[in-house]
Formats: C-alpha cells, sequence, structure tokens
C-alpha cells in the first residue's frame, strides 16, 4: 500500500516555472535570481527543506543565481549558533549559495527608504499603545480607525524618527508607521509599524542601532537591493503580498521582485513550530535540536536519512497552492528506497540468544562470502566467519510457537544465512525460566542452502559469530507522537499525552560483525532483516552507538 501511495505523488507542473517562463518571454526579467532567507532564531526543519529546494531549485534550473539571507531583523532571537546549522543544513541537502547576506547589511538603505517614506507623506510617527493600536486596527469585518498621530506634518515625523533613532525614547513608546488605508479589506495594509524601537544589542551591528526594521518592510527592500527577481515564499505570505508591492511602488524601485507563494510542507506527526519544538527540548522530552526524532534537518541528518532522499521526497510531492497533508510514511518510503539502493549489507543481532551447534568442529572458523550490495554487484563480497557459537535474535526462538511460525523450533529446521541448515538439539535456561542458550545441530552437506536430498526450509535467519563480533548500542527510533497534527496540541501535558511511548528504544547489548569495528559517524547499513542503522556521533572506538533510520517495513499504521 506505501509504494502503491508513494507512485500516486508523482510532481505536478511547476506553477512556479511558469510563471517564470511567462516573464522571461514577455522580457520583464532576463535573469533569474531567487534567495533563501531564514530567520537565524532556530533550526531548519522538513518544511525549510522543501524551500530550500524550491529557492536552490529554481536557480539551478535558470542558471540563475540563489543567495543565503540571513534575516536578522530581531536582534533577541538570533544567534550565530542557527547562522551555521542553517549553513550546515543548506549544504549537507547538496546545495551551494552564490554569495552570503544579511538583512543587517542594508539597515543603512532600509532606514533611508524609512526616511523617504516620511518625505513623502507616506509613514509617520505613532504614540499609541499596543493596546490601542490593536483596538485601532479593526477586525476582518469592520474598518479600522485612523491614529490621531496619523496627519503630523513631514518635519515632525522626522524629527522624531531621528529622536528615536538617538535613543531618546523607551522600548514601546512609539513606532514607524507606513500610511496606507485603515478601512483596507486586507488588514496588513492598515497602517503596519514598519520601525520599533528596541534597544538590544545586535549580533553583527553591536549597538549602532536602536531601532529597527519590521520583517514586512525590510524583506522586500533587501530583495530590491540584492536584485532577486523572483521572491518565493510560503503561502503565509500571500496576503502580505498587497503590502509587499505597496512598500516597492512607493518607493519606485527600478525593476521590483515578483513573489510568488507556495503551500508549505505539512508532514503528519511531525512538529515543526519553533516555539513547541523548543518546548519539547527546554523540557527534555526529547535530547536536543539535532534529536534523531526531531523533523529538524539537523535531526534527519543524525538519524540516517540520506540528503538524496529528502530531495526526492520534496520532489515527489511537487509545488501547489493547495494546502494537503502528506504522510510521513511517504518520507520514509523515500528514505527506504534511497538506502536500499546505496547502504551497505550486514548481520547484525539485536537482542541476542546464544546458539551452540554441537557437531560443529570446536576448532573450525569457515568463512562466507556475502554481497557488500546485491544491487551494488561491482562492490564485491566481503567475509564474515562461522563458528561453533553463534548469536540469533531472541525472536528467532520458540520453544511452543503458534502456527506459521518458520523459525528456529523444535519441530523445524531452518537456514543460517549464508550457511548451513541446523535443527534444535536443546535448550539451556536459568533460575527464571528464561532460556539463555539454545543446541543445534548442522548439516555439513547443507552448505548455501543445497542438500543431497533437495530438501527445502522456509525460514532463513541471520546471525553473527560469538567469537568474531562487538557489542554495540542500539537505539530504535521511531514517530515521536501518536497523533497525527501534534501542532493542534497545546501545552507541556498534552505533549506528554500524545507521545508515542515507543519512540526510542534502547538496547545495550546488540552483537554486530566485525565490519563494523572501523564505521565512521555517519555511516548507513542495512542490517539484514531488521532495517537500516547509521553510526551515531556518540559512538567512541571502544563504544559503538547506532540509530535505526527507518524500519524494513512501515509497522507504526500497526501499533497505533
Amino acid at each position: 500500500m506505501e509504494n502503491e501511495n508513494l507512485e500516486k505523488v508523482t510532481a505536478a507542473s511547476n506553477f512556479i516555472h511558469d510563471f517564470i517562463d511567462e516573464d522571461l518571454e514577455k522580457g520583464v526579467y532576463n535573469k533569474v535570481q531567487t534567495r533563501f532567507p531564514p530567520e537565524p532564531n532556530g533550526y531548519l526543519h522538513i518544511g525549510h527543506a522543501k524551500a530550500i529546494c524550491i529557492d536552490f531549485g529554481t536557480a539551478e534550473k535558470y542558471k540563475g543565481t540563489c543567495n543565503l539571507r540571513l534575516d536578522d531583523t530581531n536582534p533577541t532571537k538570533e544567534d550565530t549558533e542557527y547562522v551555521d546549522a542553517i549553513m550546515e543544513d543548506i549544504k549537507w541537502l547538496g546545495f551551494e549559495w552564490d554569495n552570503v547576506y544579511y538583512a543587517s547589511d542594508y539597515f543603512d538603505y532600509i532606514y533611508e527608504c524609512a526616511i523617504t517614506l516620511i518625505k513623502k507623506g507616506l509613514a509617520y510617527v505613532c504614540e499609541l499603545t499596543p493596546e490601542q493600536m490593536k483596538e485601532y486596527r479593526g477586525t476582518l469585518t469592520e474598518p479600522g480607525k485612523e491614529s490621531p498621530y496619523r496627519n503630523r506634518s513631514i518635519e515632525e515625523n522626522l524629527d522624531l524618527f531621528t529622536r528615536m533613532t538617538n535613543g531618546e525614547f523607551e522600548n514601546g513608546a512609539m513606532v514607524l508607521r507606513a500610511k496606507i488605508d485603515m478601512a483596507s479589506s486586507n488588514i496588513n495594509m492598515r497602517d503596519p509599524i514598519i520601525y520599533r524601537i528596541m534597544k538590544v544589542p545586535h549580533h553583527r551591528t553591536g549597538d549602532k542601532w536602536c531601532v529597527y526594521p519590521m520583517y514586512d518592510f525590510a524583506h522586500p527592500l533587501s530583495d530590491a537591493k540584492e536584485g532577486v527577481t523572483h521572491s518565493l515564499c510560503s503561502l503565509e505570505f500571500e496576503n502580505h503580498r498587497p503590502l509587499y508591492n505597496w512598500f516597492l511602488e512607493a518607493l519606485e524601485i527600478k525593476m521590483p521582485p515578483r513573489q510568488i507563494e507556495f503551500a508549505r510542507m505539512n508532514v503528519n506527526y511531525t512538529l515543526t513550530s519553533k516555539r513547541k519544538c523548543l518546548k519539547l527540548v527546554n523540557d527534555n522530552f526529547v535530547t536536543g535540536w539535532d534529536d534523531p526524532r526531531m523533523a529538524t534537518i539537523c535531526g534527519m541528518r543524525r538519524r540516517g536519512y540520506p540528503s538524496s532522499a529528502i530531495r526526492e521526497f520534496v520532489e515527489k510531492i511537487g509545488v501547489s497552492k493547495a494546502f494537503s497533508v502528506i504522510d510521513y510514511a511517504l518520507l520514509e518510503a523515500c528514505v527506504r528506497d534511497d538506502l536500499n539502493t546505496n547502504a551497505e549489507r550486514t548481520m547484525a543481532v539485536l537482542r541476542p540468544l546464544k546458539v551452540v551447534i554441537d557437531n560443529f568442529p570446536a576448532d573450525l572458523e569457515q568463512e562466507i562470502e556475502v554481497d557488500i550490495n546485491p544491487n551494488k554487484p561491482e562492490l564485491g563480497k566481503k567475509k564474515v566467519v562461522f563458528t561453533k557459537e553463534l548469536y540469533i535474535e531472541q525472536d528467532d526462538f520458540m520453544l511452543n510457537p503458534p502456527g506459521k511460525y518458520f523459525r528456529l523450533c523444535p519441530e523445524k529446521e531452518v537456514r543460517l544465512k549464508g550457511a548451513y541448515f541446523v535443527k534444535y538439539a536443546s535448550h539451556v535456561a536459568d533460575e527464571n525460566g528464561n532460556i539463555v542458550e539454545v543446541h543445534c545441530t548442522y548439516d555439513p552437506e547443507s552448505f548455501g542452502g543445497e542438500t543431497a536430498d533437495g530438501r527445502k526450509v522456509k525460514g532463513t535467519l541471520h546471525w553473527v559469530s560469538a567469537k568474531y563480533c562487538i557489542n554495540a548500542k542500539v537505539r530504535l527510533y521511531d514517530r515521536l507522537f501518536n497523533v497525527e497534527n501534534p501542532s493542534d496540541e497545546e501545552g507541556v501535558s498534552s505533549f506528554a499525552d500524545n507521545l508515542n511511548p515507543d519512540s526510542l528504544i534502547t538496547l545495550d547489548d546488540c552483537k554486530l560483525g566485525l565490519d563494523l569495528k572501523d564505521a565512521k559517524v555517519g555511516d548507513t547499513f542495512q542490517f539484514m532483516r531488521q532495517g537500516y542503522f547509521c553510526v551515531d556521533k556518540d559512538s567512541t572506538p571502544e563504544n559503538l552507538v547506532i540509530n535505526r533510520t527507518v524500519a524494513l517495513k512501515d509497522s507504526f499504521a500497526k501499533k497505533v
């Protein structure tokens, strides 16, 4: 079903590119320049991955330019830590910006634009309190009221704005507003704030400024200053487009950028709100922003998601204006398909049960060749060692199995992957009745799955030599939430109520083949019959830590 659903999601016609084609044909622009403009106040998530692919991918298609611009207009929330993380995520996704800019690079220019609006009678200093301004603003069905400060003279507004800039007034005492239309049906056009007083040091400009531009003012002017032709943004900015265009027209910008909106990436069972994600981190529901259960790009990278799989996911979803919620299973399917093609195969036992083959010579160590990756025969084979004592999964043995159980049990013969047929002989239990060791016999003539009498077995088990193995901690990750839309939930208690209790299961005594002893952080593998895994950053040469990236099949729906 999952693959069927995936096949139905095809990349539709890209309306953004249709608009760009039209602009180029009409000669509106003779080039294509885009930008990716995140605010450095948090970590990027799966939704940003879509925006990154659209912004950079569009520039690539038209052989144009895409800049990275950090929207650092709010110094109370921004930090260089986030700047570094954003850059790392973009590069990991496989893109490279042409230039790095900051909105703060344009503070002088944006300030001069504000002065120009005042001189043109299109901006004024307002002293309404936030509560009064909300009251004056009106509603969706009722027009707003004009501020009593709206008709101040140009000279008075210039003087007050200069004094605001010089730090004469306290935070919140007054703001600079654009003079547009308090009766507009679009609330964004009802004399929006374009500058506010914030006596806060900026991470790049220091104490130079105590007034800072609002995003809606800084954004179109930054686009224009850079020479952006197509300002691509998510759909929540559609109602802001008239304001975006008003600023460009009022300031007589030549060759103004064109804003085009697309639907956001909404994936079920994930949380992308920065405020709510911060709550998850601060209240220790997760270990950090890069917790492999988070929908952040750094979390997905740590979990082992290939960047190429995320790009393929974005491509399959396509670009549209329609709101939709994407099934998380589609993202996992893209990850599975990518790793199935590219990941090295190995055998690992997560919940080990010791097996002793009674009639196998104690001094015999038999080398067995297995494919490194059956999808890439050019990689060849690697050798593993078969010995008298092995480990298999606890679930692969039962004394009293149910029907249709085809693994090791008293009644059935099974094949050990790449090796021999074995039969149950006896077992050893501890004082609590738990089976701690199983004894078997093997058929020396069954190597490779062939026997003289042609008999077949239905069960094939993976295994690891007890002598030639390493210990590892394995973290089995799954979806963090049990509800499809955790964004609808409010507060810490609801987070706790809706967390998936099985989102992280840690196994401390796993047995891995020696071929993983030199594995590096980020290396990915398919553990046969288990799923896809990668080496976590917590690993040391002495203690390997492995994350499950995704299971071989989607079993989440069955659990919930």
